[in-house]
């Protein structure tokens, strides 16, 4: 595990007190006791008007570009919206593309009021392999968010785990394109 790696994480979440804010803050904690430094984007304080083609260097762009291709890891964090992840962090995708993803690790949080956010981690999935990203297998879904946290702490200590989990394995990925080969992981039985 190399101590100089860059974790990134991108938060989906406008609101005061975002259970997904938290949630990211301690994976990037996690991330930090691995040896890693951090950067938590706030996109609530970046200036990111609805993406444009003609325009692609609008607002704070240049730097949400910057921060992201400085990475050696991003994690991308969002509440669930409507089945999906979040429109500012869609924008803020919208913004990135190869130069900032291509063969980065990429780690995946989602957050729920209600039930499992499979479908918002499967679209923040698609996107990220889409930019020709590595996602990391291992990713956090936090259904009912009301019932997990309280005063901003994880009250789940199995939750607590998986978030942990997906720091350390951004740290010890991050770079990793696929799984390192290996011929016993690979070995085909043959009949005699």
């Amino acid at each position: 595990m190399n101590s100089s790696e860059h974790i990134v994480a991108l938060c989906g979440s406008q609101r005061d007190g975002s259970h997904t804010r938290h949630a990211l803050e301690r994976a990037l904690a996690a991330a930090e006791s691995n040896g890693a430094t951090t950067d938590l984007v706030d996109l609530a304080a970046l200036d990111l008007p609805v993406f444009d083609p003609d325009r692609t260097d609008a607002g704070d762009a240049p730097e949400l570009r910057r921060r992201v291709r400085n990475a050696d890891g991003v994690l991308l964090g969002s509440p669930m919206y409507h089945g999906s992840y979040s429109s500012v962090l869609k924008t803020a995708l919208d913004y990135c593309g190869f130069d900032e993803f291509e063969n980065s690790t990429v780690g995946l949080l989602v957050v729920s009021g209600g039930g499992f956010p499979t479908p918002a981690l499967e679209h923040l999935r698609s996107v990220a392999r889409a930019l020709d990203a590595w996602v990391l297998p291992h990713q956090v879904a936090i259904p009912d968010s009301h019932s997990a946290f309280e005063d901003g702490q994880v009250t789940d200590e199995s939750l607590v785990e998986r978030i942990d989990t997906l720091g350390t394995d951004l740290v010890e990925y991050a770079g990793v394109e696929s799984y390192p080969e290996t011929t016993a992981a690979c070995a085909v039985p043959t009949a005699d």
